[in-house]
């Protein structure tokens, strides 16, 4: 059994710009006491626009939190627009990147051999790599994870030394558990739980977010309950409305004044 402090690394993706994200880091260090730091080491991956916010306020106020990056380039410079070279990360105060996340993977195309180079990278600027592995939601089925995954480590570590190694965590992160095919697998189970065949005579569940309103829901028990006769919830007879009443028109008063001869005109 390994003595090594476990660590809980919070991934924000793409959320929060950096005035959100000193709020949150404030926050975070507010609720956090010195036992949860004894306990396991704290890391923060906010977006790269908000890592120069994050570390300042991190550092200005003592927080015992380790700053993360979600992704870098395995080169150090180059003509590679839009990359963060793991120099930049450094030079942040930057002590873990993620490589190898699912989603980066399965959206972006990395294959275990980018993934590797960029390992090393991080590992050469002096970093610690958090490494991400994971299946499919097809490889999972077939029963091909553990396969998958050992492959994944094994191309990430292949040469590398032992001590570089150790800096290193793994984290399982598999494909079928993140974004959008974590969405689609949500899609899936509630497509099948609405297909009448998968509940011959059962009523229709509506799950997760697409559950009716609560008014809905009184009004489907209604008419439910109408449908077997309830008594209480039996439609009432529409009383008949009575016309309404018509309109007369006021009298108008007569122009004129009177006269010897009675009411007239002068």
């Amino acid at each position: 059994m390994s003595d090594r402090k476990p660590m809980m690394a919070g991934n924000w993706k793409m959320n929060h710009n950096h005035l959100e994200a000193i709020q949150v880091v404030q926050k975070l260090g507010f609720r956090l006491d010195q036992k949860d730091y004894d306990r396991v080491d704290v890391v923060v991956c906010p977006p790269f626009t908000a890592l120069r916010s994050v570390q300042t306020t991190i550092d200005g106020d003592r927080l015992q939190i380790g700053l993360g990056a979600q992704n870098c380039h395995w080169e150090p410079s180059g003509a590679y627009t839009g990359e963060i070279s793991p120099l930049m990360l450094a030079k942040l105060n930057v002590k873990h990147v993620i490589v190898g996340h699912s989603e980066r993977r399965e959206l972006f195309g990395e294959t275990d051999e980018m993934v590797s180079m960029k390992l090393r990278a991080v590992l050469g600027a002096g970093m610690a790599p958090i490494l991400c592995v994971g299946e499919t939601l097809d490889e999972r089925e077939q029963g091909a994870t553990d396969a998958k995954v050992k492959g994944q480590i094994e191309s990430a570590f292949a040469r590398l030394p032992i001590e570089d190694a150790a800096r290193c965590t793994v984290a399982y992160e598999p494909i079928w558990r993140s974004g959008r095919a974590e969405r689609e697998s949500r899609r899936r189970e509630y497509d099948d739980r609405r297909d009448p065949r998968a509940h011959p005579g059962g009523p229709r569940r509506r799950v997760g977010r697409g559950a009716a309103h609560p008014l809905r829901r009184q009004r489907q028990a209604r008419q439910r309950r109408r449908a077997d006769g309830d008594a209480r919830d039996r439609r009432r007879p529409r009383r008949r409305q009575l016309s309404r009443p018509r309109r007369l028109r006021p009298n108008r008063p007569v122009r004129g004044r009177l006269t010897n001869h009675g009411l007239g005109r002068a």
